[in-house]
């Protein structure tokens, strides 16, 4: 059981919104920017079948286009971060506080909220999420995705060229496997961090910096961890088109994909996704938590 008050960092109510945005986007500019070069590969060994690995796609793209190979598509991310962080971390918040009906002030004490109301609220999140996030994800992926032939010039003109081509609707190209993807994964994202945060402090203290770091780095890798085989799908559908092989929808994805390459399809990113996500999400985690804590620093 967790006491929002006590417990739920992300919109704590003496925070003002707009240093919860602030805080958000600079936790998700630091872990972009580190876990950045790792997710291009991931990017690539998913959307395509030319790597006979990791370390092949990695040799390649070092030996094609150097060390700005594992860079491409990062800007536009890095640029619209603080709008992702904050929706994931608002929607989040606002709707554990609705859900559990907690009332954050002095008079009344904080309701407990019960791991399957911190999964539901995560689930939200991740719905919203989508709708707004989906287009950046998809322009990021279709960037990373160029390797010699350079079909868009940046993000800019790759949002023109979609927008030309397919119109408003092809800017949610294999939205529906986000929402498979994002959805459930958002409930297991927030769950285990809470958890292991609050079993590693003590009864009435302050998370620790060990705490929020370990916290932080599991819930991305128990995340990822399930969030691959999608994302596998979810890659393909948005290079489908785009240099990518042509596919109509998820399941016609997931029956090609299984027919040419077998089950070990769904788990091509794995490892990367693993080794990118503890540090990502451990370092993002612990940037907005201090921030917060600076942030709420004066008025205490």
């Amino acid at each position: 059981m967790y006491c929002l008050k006590e417990t739920n960092r992300f919109v704590d109510c003496e925070v003002m919104p707009f240093l919860e945005f602030v805080a958000g986007s600079i936790s998700g500019a630091v872990g972009i920017a580190l876990g950045h070069p790792l997710d291009t590969v991931k990017v690539r060994l998913q959307a395509k079948s030319v790597y006979k690995g990791m370390f092949d796609c990695v040799a390649k793209t070092y030996l094609n286009e150097g060390l700005r190979g594992f860079f491409k598509g990062m800007s536009f991310p890095v640029l619209t971060t603080g709008l992702a962080n904050s929706i994931v971390f608002g929607s989040y918040s606002n709707a554990l506080h609705y859900i559990s009906q907690s009332d954050c002030n002095i008079r009344s004490p904080c309701k407990q909220a019960s791991s399957v109301q911190v999964f539901t609220a995560g689930c939200i999140s991740g719905v919203v999420q989508v709708l707004v996030c989906a287009p950046i994800d998809l322009v990021k992926v279709r960037l990373q995705g160029q390797t010699a032939a350079e079909r868009y010039r940046g993000p800019i003109h790759c949002v023109a060229v979609i927008l030309q081509e397919k119109g408003l609707k092809g800017l949610y190209k294999g939205g529906v496997a986000m929402a498979l993807r994002d959805v459930p994964c958002y409930g297991l994202y927030f769950l285990p961090y809470e958890v292991i945060r609050k079993t590693l402090t003590e009864t009435g203290e302050e998370p620790g910096t060990f705490a929020i770091l370990m916290a932080g780095g599991v819930a991305g890798v128990v995340t990822w961890a399930c969030a691959t085989p999608m994302d596998v799908i979810k890659a393909r559908l948005q290079m489908s088109g785009a240099g990518g092989r042509h596919y109509s929808g998820v399941l016609h994805c997931i029956r090609v994909s299984l027919k040419d390459e077998g089950v070990r399809v769904f788990f091509k990113g794995l490892l990367l996704n693993s080794v990118r996500a503890f540090p990502v999400n451990a370092v993002t985690f612990l940037t907005y938590e201090s921030l917060l804590k600076i942030f709420r620093s004066p008025s205490k």
